[in-house]
């Protein structure tokens, strides 16, 4: 049995730790901060320390570069962004699934509109991000594909249409007006853009509409 001289050498390490994942998360909520703030651009590691209150050197005791601070900060988003997709049709109005998806997403980019503009300047710059931006995208159209597909099968959307393609075009749609309305102050009415795009949906899609 150890001696009570021993007992107290355990734990010192859990404090550190927790110690060390309060910091890290004090970077990763400054880093979003200034990116929306700055831009991805010209934020800077010196500016992400200062707002999350420790030095400079701590920074890079939990990460490499800004890059990767900022693929943490993209990676938390993800769940944020992803919606639930078109309607299967179980809705009796088919509309309201892709209206319910089509509000979910643009207010997730209404929230999180600087650090979307943020996102579009990285992707312009480095491909990684680029890269990352296509994956995020790929998710939507996945989803949406799958939901196109189920609405052909039971004869409630055009047969003629590619589902793939047709979802890459449509989430192409709605991606853009979200980025053209919150980041760029091009605004348009929040209801009237949901109605807009939802109708172009069903539209292209050749649902029926009550």
């Amino acid at each position: 049995m150890p001696s009570p001289d021993h007992a107290p050498s355990e734990p010192p390490a859990p404090r550190r730790t927790r110690r060390g994942t309060r910091t890290r998360d004090a970077l990763v909520a400054a880093a979003r901060r200034i990116f929306e703030r700055d831009g991805y651009l010209d934020a800077r590691i010196v500016d992400i320390a200062a707002e999350a209150g420790v030095a400079t050197g701590s920074f890079y005791t939990h990460f490499a570069s800004k890059d990767d601070v900022f693929t943490t900060v993209l990676a938390e988003l993800q769940d944020e962004m992803l919606h639930a997709g078109v309607s299967d049709g179980a809705r009796k109005d088919l509309g309201c699934g892709v209206e319910d998806a089509n509000r979910a997403y643009l207010e997730a980019y209404r929230r999180n509109a600087a650090l979307m503009a943020a996102m579009e300047q990285a992707a312009a710059v480095d491909r990684r991000f680029l890269q990352l931006r296509l994956q995020r995208s790929q998710a939507f159209i996945d989803r949406s594909a799958a939901a196109i597909t189920r609405l052909q099968k039971a004869g409630l959307a055009d047969p003629a249409l590619d589902p793939t393609v047709t979802a890459r075009a449509l989430s192409a749609m709605v991606s853009r007006m979200a980025y053209v309305t919150f980041a760029t102050d091009q605004p348009v009415p929040f209801e009237t853009l949901v109605e807009t795009l939802t109708r172009l949906w069903t539209n292209a899609l050749r649902m029926p509409r009550e």
